[in-house]
C-alpha cells in the first residue's frame, strides 16, 4: 500500500503515493470577534456559546494505494485553515441578531478547513493541478466576499453554489488553457495560457470545508463525500453518472449520447458525466459541482472522502460503520487524549487507522482501480480520566 505523504501548502515538497498534502498556513482564530468572541454568550443561552463563536479543530487521516490500476492517478489534499469563511456565507440576519454580541456580527469570520480527493483519468495531471490549485483559487473568490457585510437576507446555498462553481470553472479553464495560469520560467512565476495536459486527460474533484458551524461540500464526477451521523450515513454527494436521469438529458440536450458500452459512459468512453479537463468530451461534460450545505451536529462522527475505487465495492453503510469502529478503537487502546477545542488541526492516527482500514478493506474485495480515503474525525471526544 503507498504511504500517503503529506506536503507543505507553500510547497517545495512533492507528495507521492496519492499527493496526499497538508496546507500550513495558519490564520487568526475567529478573526472580527477577537478575545471577546471567546468568552461571549451566544443564543443558546447562558454558559453556552454559539457554533460561530468556537474553534474547529479537525483531524484526518489519509491513505491511497494504486491498487490494481495501471499507473496511481489519484491525487488528495488537507488544507487546514485555508481560508476565512465570511459568517454571512452561514448566517442569515436573524441568526446573527440573535447572537447578541458586543460587536458587529457581519465583521465575524471563521476559520475553515479544505479537504479534497481527485481522482484522474487518462493521466495524473489535471489531478495533480486539482491538488494544488482548487484551495488556492477557493481562498481568493472568499477572500473577495469579505466585503459581504450588509443586513440584507442571503441565500447561503447560493452563495457558495456561486463560489465553488466559479471555482472548479476558473480551474477547468486553467487546464483547457483558456484561463492564464501561473508557471514558472527560468525561476521566476509568469501567467501564460497553456494547457496543463492532453484533452483527454481530466479529473473527478471532491471537496469538503469544514468550519466550526457547517461542512459544505462540492463533487463533480463519481467520486464522494459521505457523513457518519449519528451511526447513519448521510450521503453529501451524489455520483454524476451518465445514466442519471437528469445528466443524461443534460447531455442529450447538449447533442451528446450515452452509450451502454462495459457500462454506461459519454459517447461510450467515459464512465462520468461531469469533471475537470476532459476537453474532447465538452460539452458533454461540464466542471460545474453539486453543493450540499450541512449544519454540524452533536452526533456528527466523521467524514469520508474518497475515490470510486472505494465506493465500487463498499457501500456508505459499511464504510461509516468501519470508519466510526476503528477510530473509537484506536482511542480506547492508545491512552492519548484527543486535542481541545484549541489545539492544531493535524493528521491523527486514530483517523489515519481508518483510512487505512478503509483501503485494505477494498482491495480484499476486488476493488480494480486507484484507491484514495481521506477520513475526517469530528467528534469533540472526551478526556481520559486522569489514573489515580
Amino acid at each position: 500500500m503507498a504511504a500517503a505523504v503529506f506536503a507543505a501548502d507553500r510547497g517545495a515538497a512533492t507528495a507521492a503515493a496519492g499527493r496526499c498534502a497538508a496546507g500550513a498556513e495558519a490564520t487568526a482564530d475567529l478573526r472580527g470577534g477577537g478575545a471577546r468572541a471567546r468568552g461571549a454568550v451566544g443564543a443558546a443561552g447562558p454558559g453556552k456559546r454559539s457554533v460561530y463563536l468556537m474553534e474547529c479543530v479537525p483531524l484526518w487521516g489519509c491513505a491511497a494505494t494504486r491498487g490494481r490500476g495501471a499507473e496511481m492517478e489519484d491525487a488528495c489534499a488537507a488544507v487546514p485553515r485555508f481560508a476565512d469563511v465570511p459568517v454571512r456565507m452561514l448566517a442569515g440576519r436573524r441568526e446573527l441578531d440573535g447572537l447578541e454580541l458586543d460587536f458587529d456580527a457581519t465583521s465575524l469570520r471563521l476559520p475553515a478547513h479544505l479537504f479534497g480527493v481527485y481522482d484522474g483519468h487518462g493521466g495524473s495531471e489535471v489531478a495533480n493541478y486539482c491538488h494544488d490549485r482548487i484551495h488556492v483559487v477557493l481562498r481568493e473568490i472568499l477572500r473577495s466576499k469579505m466585503a459581504l457585510t450588509d443586513l440584507e437576507e442571503v441565500d447561503v446555498q447560493e452563495q457558495w453554489e456561486k463560489a465553488f462553481g466559479d471555482c472548479f470553472q476558473r480551474v477547468d479553464e486553467e487546464v483547457s488553457g483558456k484561463a492564464s495560469r501561473p508557471m514558472l520560467n527560468n525561476g521566476v512565476e509568469e501567467l501564460r495560457f497553456e494547457p496543463v495536459a492532453a484533452d483527454n486527460v481530466g479529473s473527478t474533484a471532491v471537496v469538503a470545508v469544514v468550519c466550526s458551524s457547517h461542512v459544505i461540500t462540492a463533487n463533480c464526477g463519481d467520486s464522494r463525500v459521505v457523513l457518519c451521523r449519528g451511526k447513519e450515513p448521510i450521503d453529501l454527494s451524489i455520483d454524476h453518472k451518465p445514466n442519471r436521469k437528469d445528466e443524461r438529458a443534460r447531455i442529450e440536450a447538449a447533442g451528446g449520447k450515452v452509450i451502454d458500452w462495459n457500462g454506461y459512459r459519454v459517447s461510450g468512453i467515459l464512465a462520468m458525466s461531469r469533471s475537470i479537463g476532459d476537453r474532447y468530451l465538452k460539452p458533454f461534460l461540464i466542471p460545474r459541482p453539486e453543493i450540499t450545505v450541512v449544519p454540524r451536529a452533536k452526533d456528527d462522527d466523521c467524514l469520508i472522502l474518497a475515490s470510486d475505487g472505494l465506493w465500487d465495492v463498499m457501500s456508505n453503510e459499511e464504510a461509516c460503520r468501519v470508519a466510526r469502529r476503528q477510530i473509537l478503537m484506536w482511542y480506547k487502546n492508545n491512552d492519548v487524549p484527543h486535542p481541545g477545542e484549541y489545539g492544531e488541526p493535524t493528521m491523527n492516527p486514530a483517523a489515519q487507522a481508518a483510512a487505512d482500514c478503509l483501503v485494505r478493506i477494498a482491495l480484499t474485495k476486488g476493488s480494480e482501480d486507484n484507491i484514495t480515503v481521506i477520513v475526517v474525525d469530528l467528534k469533540q471526544r472526551k478526556k481520559p480520566k486522569a489514573k489515580s
